[in-house]
């Protein structure tokens, strides 16, 4: 679409991955050159590699994670304690924000097996559904569509993350480049963001297209389009942005941190928004912030 068009011919090799780890691992073996992905695989990968393997480029999307319940079994925040709680895998950007906010009501949980005042069961999104109906779980802290699934199973949203955030913003995926890729080809980098701010200008302009359009291609990859019921009520939830959020990618990682799933991580660097600030203000929108976490 727009982003090859900007490409101009240069030949685009799209790729999935089933989790921000195996990303991660494409891009430092050189078969990825850029990707859209959560903020815990970033961190993670970018301290591994001691700052040596990727930049944050652009922000791409915030918002979209809930905490919904079997209105059955929980009624209220504080019936939390003694239940069991699905997060998508150890470590990850729900189960890190999971974590800290059972920190914050001054509970416990051992962050690596998951027990404590509420068990957190870490469940791949694909699972989840079933063990909900199932019962082996009371509820899910997960982003969506897997959220919007839960509640057309009868799941009721009892927190939506946005609320605890300033500003009503977190950063949920961002855009990543191999260091390598961006020192070599800038021109091809630079290309891509002017679709990407594009792209993201479409979608925030004709939502229901955008909507349509993202479901033909879910159907296209997986054979399955997302019911009605489910698309509905999730894409409205997820608010699409150039900008990377940076501030709350460092509060994140102060979670993770404060919950012992990482060490204290060094992300100077970890973002170059040189690229995305000359297009963005080339297209007259404002520049936006790294935080302080930028490349010198």
């Amino acid at each position: 679409g727009l982003i090859e068009k900007e490409l101009n011919g240069t030949k685009v090799k799209p790729q999935s991955f089933n989790a921000g780890p195996s990303e991660i691992e494409a891009l430092n073996g050189g078969s990825l050159d850029i990707g859209f992905i959560g903020p815990s695989p970033s961190i993670n990968g970018y301290v591994k590699s001691k700052g040596s393997n990727l930049r944050i480029i652009s922000g791409s999307a915030s918002g979209g994670v809930k905490l919904v319940v079997n209105p059955d079994k929980i009624k209220t925040l504080d019936d939390l304690k003694g239940k069991k709680i699905a997060t998508p895998q150890k470590g990850n950007t729900q189960d890190v924000a999971f974590l800290n906010w059972i920190s914050e009501k001054g509970w416990t949980v051992d962050p690596e097996s998951g027990k404590g005042d509420v068990s957190v069961v870490r469940t791949d999104n694909k699972v989840t559904p079933d063990a909900f109906k199932q019962g082996s779980i009371d509820g899910a802290w997960v982003p969506e569509p897997t959220a919007s699934k839960l509640v057309s199973d009868g799941g009721s949203v009892l927190l939506d993350e946005t609320a605890l955030w300033p500003d009503k913003k977190f950063v949920i995926t961002n855009i990543i480049v191999s260091q390598k890729f961006l020192k070599e080809h800038p021109d091809v980098v630079e290309a891509v963001l002017k679709g990407t701010v594009k792209t993201n200008e479409w979608i925030n302009a004709n939502p229901d297209k955008a909507k349509a359009s993202a479901n033909a291609k879910l159907e296209a990859d997986s054979g399955k389009a997302l019911d009605a019921k489910v698309l509905d009520p999730a894409w409205p939830s997820i608010a699409i942005t150039d900008d990377p959020l940076a501030s709350t990618l460092k509060t994140q990682s102060e979670w993770a941190v404060k919950a012992k799933l990482i060490e204290q991580p060094d992300l100077a660097g970890i973002y170059d928004l040189t690229l995305l600030n000359k297009v963005l203000k080339a297209a007259g929108k404002p520049e936006v912030s790294d935080a302080g976490l930028g490349t010198k």
